[in-house]
């Protein structure tokens, strides 16, 4: 595993990821990270870590359009425009659900070493992408 460090675009993979999101027409952009994060929320058995790695890198672009989210980082993130990927909130909490939920090897990867960072990069996105109770109702008396 490439890893640099435990964030959503810290490793190959997601670096990888977002050098493929460049490299597609900008109209298949959102299908891409769609498809990426529906099948890691399909995978009932073993979820392997290049799947997740993708999966949190694409939860991450959908969070960095959310309130509260993070800008993405103009390094490792993808270089060309995003469509608007906040239809997209519910589908990258799920993914990054199912990457925190056994079997999966990114999860026993970093429980078998300093994973505190990347358990805390994990729970804020995932506090991004939860849904924001409405605001307070003006009653008109």
């Amino acid at each position: 595993m490439g890893t640099w460090d435990g964030g959503p675009f810290d490793n190959d993979t997601a670096a990888d990821f977002c050098g493929d999101l460049d490299e597609a027409a900008a109209g298949e952009r959102e299908g891409i990270i769609r498809g990426t994060l529906i099948r890691v929320i399909d995978t009932a058995d073993y979820l392997e870590a290049p799947e997740s790695e993708e999966a949190v890198a694409a939860a991450a672009l959908v969070a960095a359009q959310c309130p509260g989210g993070e800008a993405l980082d103009p390094v490792h993130g993808p270089e060309e425009p995003l469509p608007d990927l906040t239809g997209l909130r519910d589908l990258a909490l799920q993914a990054l659900d199912r990457v925190m939920t056994e079997p999966s090897e990114l999860m026993d990867l970093w429980a078998g070493s300093d994973g505190g960072s990347w358990c805390a990069n994990i729970r804020s996105l995932q506090n991004v992408l939860l849904p924001q109770p409405p605001g307070e109702q003006l009653s008109l008396v």
